[in-house]
């Protein structure tokens, strides 16, 4: 058996009337900020929760914007983590600022507990990671962030409908960024992205500055971006915004499923799972004994295992610039080396769940 990491020939298997909605949108000639765009944007603030949602062009983008609006630059300051996707830091750079790493915790987001001693008089703003699914700390974060006067912008990319205690990714910061990059649990067909927010007068800056800064066709109220949805993908997460409570049910179900399983594995630790949480599983990361042996071992039974990530962001070539050396976040680099991360996509069989829970036994018991 071959157990896939990438879901979308499954997805997107059974999709006519998606291909006859295209068909009949493309003799409109509505292909930038058209009406299927406002209305995903209504829809996707209903789904988070929020008064306004914005689409841009993608996750990055979500996450710059509002660095941008937020009058960021350079000089400035941005606390994040040290364990997230280079997206995270790429956006602080695009605005200038320097990204200030905090170490993670076993929940794979920052360490709230040491976020406080991260903060200099040139900090201007604070990035929570909400990685692989799992939400920061957001309570205690948000009254550090309070303390300080210091806004907070959520990359919530990876946690579309997570939340805690009932209050979801996106609700908690001035703003929030969310991917609709393909293989999130709410998709398009390409890069996209979404800037949520319940201030007014932010949305207001944000849709001016994702289209140039164009208060109508003659008018320049400000130097911006070309960052839009395009309208065309906005059909396709129309098409399947509806389905994103279900998508996300089924993640959770096959990580509930593994967690039983690997539970019974001594050498696989399952993270922690607070009963207050809801983690959506972009990705299903567990760690193990002798990761590596344990990933070569899964890629030659045909198991398309990953990790997430091998080398710290914070070490990687490009980061040099900023200054930080082998061991400064000691919690990242011991993910680094343990963290290994299985399919658990809503296409995923539970005859491949047990394929790969049998190999990973076998590996530990060396058969």
């Amino acid at each position: 058996m071959k157990v896939r990491y990438s879901y979308l020939p499954q997805q997107f298997a059974d999709a006519d009337d998606l291909w006859d909605e295209l068909k009949r949108f493309v003799p409109t000639g509505d292909f930038t900020l058209g009406a299927p765009l406002a209305e995903f944007e209504r829809r996707f603030a209903a789904l988070i929760g929020t008064r306004h949602a914005i689409g841009v062009g993608s996750g990055t983008d979500a996450l710059k914007l509002p660095l941008k609006a937020l009058g960021l630059g350079p000089v400035d300051e941005v606390i994040t983590a040290a364990n997230t996707f280079i997206a995270t830091v790429g956006a602080i750079n695009e605005v200038g600022a320097r990204p200030v790493f905090v170490d993670c915790d076993d929940t794979f987001c920052m360490d709230v507990a040491q976020v406080e001693a991260a903060i200099t008089e040139k900090t201007r703003a604070i990035m929570p990671v909400h990685f692989t699914g799992y939400m920061t700390e957001m309570e205690p974060l948000m009254a550090i962030a309070a303390r300080h006067g210091l806004p907070v912008v959520e990359d919530a990319c990876q946690a579309i409908l997570a939340d805690i205690g009932g209050r979801r990714a996106g609700t908690w910061g001035a703003a929030a960024g969310f991917s609709l990059h393909p293989l999130k649990n709410l998709n398009v067909w390409g890069d996209g992205g979404v800037i949520v927010t319940d201030d007014d007068a932010l949305a207001d800056h944000l849709r001016l500055l994702r289209n140039h800064g164009l208060v109508n066709r003659d008018e320049i109220g400000l130097l911006g971006y070309n960052s839009r949805l395009d309208t065309f993908q906005a059909i396709v997460g129309n098409w399947l915004i509806g389905s994103t409570e279900e998508i996300t049910a089924r993640r959770i179900a096959n990580a509930e499923y593994y967690d039983a399983a690997f539970a019974q594995i001594p050498q696989i630790r399952i993270p922690p799972r607070p009963r207050d949480r809801r983690r959506v599983y972009h990705l299903y990361i567990v760690f193990a004994e002798d990761r590596d042996a344990l990933y070569a071992h899964c890629q030659g039974r045909g198991i398309e295992c990953k990790v997430h990530y091998p080398i710290p962001l914070y070490q990687q070539e490009g980061l040099k610039p900023f200054g930080y050396r082998a061991g400064d976040f000691p919690v990242t680099d011991r993910h680094a080396g343990e963290i290994i991360t299985f399919p658990a996509d809503q296409h995923l069989s539970r005859a491949e769940q047990d394929y790969v829970i049998d190999a990973v036994r076998d590996f530990y018991a060396g058969t």
